[in-house]
């Protein structure tokens, strides 16, 4: 049986081109396979003829061709379809034809129009050189006519000279020839032999030589004046040609002719400079500064006998006198003028435009200030908090319903941010004091109050909570007045709104409330200058790289500003609003995230906007280095004494190392500052390294060398830090709550106290005889008169109610038995531990210690 069985191959119409393939399979095996190759048909829409109805019209076509011949399918409609967009696209060739004619048309009109105005520049440059060229060439004829001029007196004068001596030896006939016809026969008669004629006298040699030069001489002035400096091969040969000009000279004096004649010859007048000078600089630099060569430079501190290079620094004194020498200025200058690119003018009335106020919210922990934030912005970010407690600043805006902005901080009311609170009231025009109606007022409540007034800032107390059932608003204003704070309920000036986050009672109020207070306030700023703002905080993100939160108090914030901050500058990637929005500039009282800095700056910073790099880096520059002296100078005012007493002291206290990595710049210095408030005078905790982002392999390493355990807050430690931590045994603790943190780091400083040890007195014994015993030494024959006498306890002989022994028991025996205990009112014999001066009458006190795991409070 065939391998197609006696049928056709399958196809689909057409003309099939087929034929046979062999195919081979393991084994030897063979297999031949019949294939068919089908030419695709291409359907072609025929075009209505030009003499055809409706032909080139755009109503729908009468003639839609032969049904026959169309395609399987088709019906009138569709082939209506596919004609029409079959001349839409004709129509659409025909315009592009148009317009890329006509643009053609208009590029070439654009390469005529500036080939004429390059023809006509180079005509003109033309017509200037050709008048330039002329202008040389007349003046080089007038040299060469004055040239030659003197040349032909100088031959007149000689000629004069050689006429009268030859008149005074000549015969009187002879002296009646013209001068013109003596001097050639004078010059014959020298040319002939001496002999001929005897009479006359032969010329000098040096006066022959002379007459040569002088002929050449003028012969040479009268030709082209290119052709001068030339040296040619007869004059080479004979040794008269000299040292000649050579084309380059003479081409460099047609420059100069030239660049006279057009007025350029003029020295350019050395200009006299300011030059700043700081207290040390480097001669190079000294040179850009002046505008003059460094090679000058160096060759001026040479010749005053410093031995100098270029990149060699000079003391101020020295680079003054270099500076007077080259006919400059020195403008002393302290390096902390660097700072003064920064704007600090004082803007004009007219500038000023109003501003959104910016409210704080301050208060203890748990009192509800976020919560009051998320009802006026109709959101939920305390539901996210961990531990649901706030834990970073945090800074929105919201629109009120009369449609004003208001710019509000978020701050974290547990005890260990107070610098949190602290740079929140320094930035801010209005401070709102959230008090929880059931709670009244707490620690962080006074510490809120008191950094309110240190910053001089307008309060409005918002008691919270007001929904609750044991609220009491009247308990809080009169708490308040402990603190200084007078509510206008009790007719003081400071405004209280009583609300409640979870209903929203009252919420009305209190914008109402932050609205007439700015309003009094008359808050306004230059929207139209650099902009200047403070750093609420900064963060490491891992995709991003440092981040930091600006709040902007003066002046607008574009992307591409350049900018210092703190030790850090940069230039704006991008601004992020509160909302998760990239924005192009941020006006005042706005609040944004800004990228691409250098560094992570330290939340607190100014942020100032200046021009240029340079600028930047340099302001940066000069802070880290005064900001390094400053430690170097607290290191150096320490004398050896007191180093040395410091490690005497330090040898009696224990440490506890640890490292320290958080998410934001503000929760790393609240955590440092709260671990330096853990300890005594016998522990303490000692922060190795704090910083922002994620835990890295440098970490692990500087904890592993330090033995300390590594503290992540809201952080992570990367693939290769987990890898090298747990081979090297470097522990690692995660925290997203800051009370967790400071109490497991307390109970871990605790168990480095020394166990606290208390004696409990068990009982009294009075010596009544003593014996000795050999092999034991003397025993005391005792009565024990009050609670218990045991063997393991502690022992303290007493004479005359002074203790003179301390000590254990050896032995402890009742009649000629070794016993564990003896009661009161019994007798029994005691020995000593390695003390045998003990009298009759003495008393013996027996006690036990125990030692007591201390905490740290």
């Amino acid at each position: 049986m065939s391998d197609t069985d006696g049928k056709k191959p399958l196809g689909l119409g057409g003309a099939p081109r087929s034929g046979q393939v062999k195919q081979s399979f393991s084994h030897g095996r063979t297999k031949s396979v019949v294939v068919e190759t089908k030419r695709k048909r291409v359907v072609v829409p025929t075009p209505a003829k030009p003499g055809a109805p409706g032909a080139g019209t755009g109503s729908a076509p009468t003639n839609l061709g032969d049904p026959s011949k169309r395609p399987a399918g088709i019906s009138d409609a569709e082939m209506e379809r596919r004609l029409a967009a079959l001349r839409a696209a004709k129509a659409r060739e025909a315009e592009d034809a148009a317009r890329r004619a006509e643009e053609e048309r208009q590029r070439e009109e654009d390469r005529a129009r500036r080939r004429e105005e390059i023809e006509a520049k180079e005509r003109e440059d033309r017509e200037r050189a050709e008048a330039l060229r002329l202008k040389a060439e007349e003046e080089e004829r007038a040299a060469k006519a004055e040239a030659a001029a003197k040349v032909a007196a100088a031959e007149a004068r000689k000629a004069e000279v050689l006429g009268t001596r030859s008149r005074s030896t000549m015969p009187a006939a002879a002296a009646a020839k013209p001068a013109a016809a003596a001097a050639p026969a004078a010059t014959e008669e020298a040319r002939g032999p001496a002999s001929s004629k005897p009479g006359l006298p032969t010329p000098r040699k040096t006066d022959r030589e002379k007459d040569d030069r002088a002929d050449r001489g003028a012969k040479r002035g009268t030709e082209d004046g290119r052709r001068a400096g030339k040296l040619t091969l007869s004059d080479a040969l004979s040794g008269e040609g000299g040292r000649q000009r050579s084309l380059a000279a003479m081409k460099r004096k047609q420059e100069k002719a030239r660049a006279k004649a057009m007025g350029m010859g003029q020295k350019a007048e050395k200009q006299s400079r300011d030059v700043q000078l700081p207290e040390t600089i480097v001669v190079s630099e000294l040179a850009n500064r002046m505008a003059e060569r460094a090679a000058d430079v160096v060759k001026a501190l040479m010749k005053m006998g410093m031995m100098v290079t270029m990149n060699q620094t000079i003391d101020a004194d020295t680079a003054e006198l270099v500076i007077e020498e080259f006919g400059h200025k020195a403008v002393r200058v302290s390096d902390a003028d660097v700072e003064q690119v920064i704007d600090t003018v004082e803007d004009k009335a007219d500038d000023l435009l109003p501003r959104p106020p910016i409210v704080t919210i301050m208060g203890h922990v748990d009192h509800g200030k976020t919560s009051l934030l998320d009802a006026l912005r109709k959101t939920s970010v305390a539901s996210g908090e961990a531990g649901g407690i706030t834990q970073h600043i945090g800074a929105y805006q919201v629109r009120t319903p009369n449609g004003q902005l208001v710019t509000f901080l978020d701050t974290p009311g547990h005890a260990a941010f107070t610098s949190m609170r602290s740079r929140g009231a320094q930035v801010t025009d209005i401070v709102i004091l959230v008090v929880a109606a059931d709670d009244a007022v707490m620690p962080q409540t006074v510490e809120a109050i008191n950094h309110a007034k240190a910053a001089k800032v307008p309060m409005i107390v918002a008691i919270n909570k007001i929904d609750k059932h044991e609220a009491n608003p009247q308990k809080v204003r009169t708490d308040l007045l402990q603190h200084e704070v007078v509510v206008e309920a009790m007719s003081g000036d400071v405004q209280d709104v009583e609300v409640s986050a979870k209903t929203g009672l009252g919420l009305d109020d209190l914008l109402e409330a932050i609205g007439l207070q700015a309003e009094v306030l008359e808050l306004r700023a230059n929207p139209n200058r650099s902009a200047s703002g403070a750093v609420i905080e900064a963060k490491l993100d891992v995709g991003r790289g440092p981040v930091a939160t600006v709040l902007v108090q003066n002046g607008t914030l574009k992307k591409g500003d350049i900018f210092v901050v703190g030790e850090q500058w940069g230039k704006v990637r991008a601004l992020i609003n509160d909302k998760g929005e990239t924005v192009a500039e941020a006006g005042p009282s706005v609040p944004v995230e800004v990228l691409g800095l250098s560094g992570t700056p330290s939340a607190g910073d100014t942020l100032n906007v200046v021009e240029t790099e340079a600028q930047a880096r340099e302001i940066a520059d000069y802070r880290i280095k005064t900001a390094k002296d400053k430690r170097a100078a607290a290191g150096a005012a320490t004398t050896l004494e007191q180093l040395m007493a410091k490690a005497k002291a330090d040898q009696s206290v224990a440490e506890l190392p640890i490292l320290i990595k958080a998410d934001v710049q503000g929760s790393a210095e609240a955590i440092v500052q709260a671990m330096e408030k853990i300890g005594n005078d016998e522990v303490r905790v000692r922060v190795l390294h704090s910083g922002v982002g994620a835990i890295t392999d440098t970490d692990v390493a500087l904890a592993e060398a330090s033995k300390a355990p590594i503290i992540g807050f809201n952080v992570r430690a990367n693939a290769t830090a987990r890898a090298s931590a747990t081979q090297k045994g470097v522990e690692l603790r995660y925290y997203s709550i800051i009370y967790d943190l400071v109490d497991d780091i307390k109970a871990a400083a605790s168990g480095l106290l020394k166990a606290e040890v208390r004696e409990h007195f068990i009982g009294y014994a009075k010596i009544l005889e003593v014996f000795k015993v050999s092999n034991v030494g003397k025993v005391a024959g005792c009565l024990v008169t009050e609670g218990v006498a045991r063997r393991s306890a502690g022992v303290r002989l007493l004479r005359d109610n002074v203790v003179i022994h301390e000590g254990t028991l050896k032995t402890l025996k009742r009649f000629k038995d070794e016993v564990k205990e003896v009661i009161s009112g019994q007798e029994c014999g005691m020995a000593f531990e390695n003390y045998e001066d003990i009298r009759q009458g003495d008393v013996i006190e027996i006690f036990e210690r125990e030692e007591v795991q201390r905490t740290l409070d």
